[in-house]
C-alpha cells in the first residue's frame, strides 16, 4: 500500500516540477525578451520575473532533495557545503514568499478603492512602499540566515564531539527540525501581510462587482467579466499561498514524528504554489496570456501541418 502511495505522490511531484519549470521559465523568457525590445521594465514585471526565478530555484532544490540521503550527506560534507546547501534553500524560499507578498501589496494599492486615510496615504506612495518592502524583506532574510548559522555552528561542534553514528544522526535530525521551524516562523510575516492584502483586495473587488451588476447587464458586461476573473485569480492565489504555508507545518510535523507519508504529502502540497500560481500569473497578465495563446496556436498548426505532410 505504501509503495503505491509513494509512486502516486512521486508522479504528482514530477508533474508539478515539470509544469512549474515550464510556466516560470516562460515568464522569465518573455519578460527578458520584452526588456530587450523596450529597454524598460515596470515594477510589476521586475517583481514577477524575480519571483519566477526564485520559484524555479525552489522547485529544483525541492526535487533534488528527494534523491539525496540528507543524513548521509550532512555527516560527510564539510561545513561550507552545509551552509551553501541550507542558505541557498532559505534565500530562494524567502524571495519566493516575499516577492509574492510584495506583488499582492502592489495589486492592492493599484486596484482597490478604499477611502481610508491610511490606505490613500500608501496608495499615493506606491514606489516608496515597494522600496521599503524590498529593503525590509532583506532585513528579515539576514536575521533568518543569522539564526540558522548559529544552529549550524552548534551542529558542527556537536559532530566534532560525538563519534558514534547514532549520535551524529540525532544531531542532524535536530538541526533539520530547527531549520524548518525557523523558516516556518519567519514565513509567518509575509504570509500574514499577503493574507491581509488579498482579503482586502477581494473585499474591494466584490463591492465593486456588486455595484457594477446593479448598473450593467449582469455577467455579460466585459467589465463585470474582468472583475469576476480578477476575483478568481486572487482567491486562487490566496488558496495556493495558504497551501504552501501549510506544507511548512506538515513538513515540520513529519520530521518531529518521523512520518515519511506526511513528508511526501507536505512536498506535494508545497509544490502546488510555485507551479500553480505562475500559471495564474500568466492568465492574469494580458501580455503573457496572449503570447501563450499564440504559442499554443502555433503548436496546433505545426501538428496539423505535420499530419498533412505525413498523409
Amino acid at each position: 500500500m505504501w509503495r503505491a502511495l509513494k509512486s502516486i505522490f512521486f508522479i504528482i511531484m514530477v508533474a508539478e516540477f515539470i509544469f512549474g519549470n515550464l510556466s516560470n521559465g516562460f515568464i522569465v523568457v518573455m519578460n527578458c525578451i520584452d526588456l530587450g525590445n523596450k529597454r524598460n521594465f515596470s515594477s510589476v514585471d521586475q517583481i514577477i520575473t524575480i519571483l519566477a526565478i526564485s520559484r524555479i530555484s525552489v522547485l529544483w532544490q525541492t526535487f533534488v532533495s528527494l534523491f539525496q540521503n540528507t543524513y548521509y550527506s550532512f555527516s560527510l560534507v564539510d561545513e561550507t557545503k552545509v551552509r551553501i546547501g541550507i542558505f541557498s534553500w532559505i534565500v530562494s524560499n524567502h524571495f519566493s514568499l516575499w516577492f509574492a507578498t510584495i506583488l499582492s501589496i502592489l495589486y492592492l494599492l493599484k486596484i482597490a478603492t478604499f477611502s481610508w486615510p491610511a490606505f490613500l496615504y500608501l496608495k499615493w506612495r506606491v514606489k516608496k512602499v515597494t522600496l521599503i518592502m524590498l529593503l525590509g524583506n532583506l532585513v528579515f532574510l539576514i536575521l533568518n540566515l543569522t539564526e540558522v548559522d548559529i544552529h549550524i555552528e552548534d551542529l558542527i561542534h556537536q559532530l566534532e564531539k560525538n563519534t558514534t553514528w547514532d549520535s551524529k544522526v540525532s544531531e542532524i535530525k535536530k538541526l533539520s527540525m530547527q531549520v524548518r521551524l525557523k523558516i516556518t516562523l519567519f514565513s509567518l510575516i509575509p504570509f500574514t501581510v499577503a493574507l491581509t492584502s488579498c482579503l482586502l483586495l477581494i473585499v474591494s473587488l466584490w463591492k465593486h462587482l456588486q455595484k457594477m451588476q446593479l448598473t450593467s447587464k449582469g455577467r455579460r458586461d466585459p467589465r463585470t467579466k474582468a472583475l469576476i476573473n480578477a476575483l478568481k485569480i486572487m482567491i486562487s492565489f490566496l488558496l495556493l499561498y495558504a497551501a504552501y504555508f501549510l506544507s511548512y507545518l506538515i513538513s515540520w510535523i513529519s520530521k518531529v514524528h518521523e512520518n515519511t507519508l506526511a513528508h511526501f504529502v507536505g512536498i506535494t502540497v508545497g509544490l502546488l504554489y510555485p507551479s500553480g500560481h505562475s500559471f495564474i500569473l500568466i492568465l492574469g497578465n494580458s501580455k503573457l496570456r496572449q503570447t501563450s495563446l499564440l504559442g499554443l496556436k502555433w503548436l496546433r498548426c505545426g501538428k496539423k501541418h505535420n499530419k498533412l505532410t505525413i498523409a
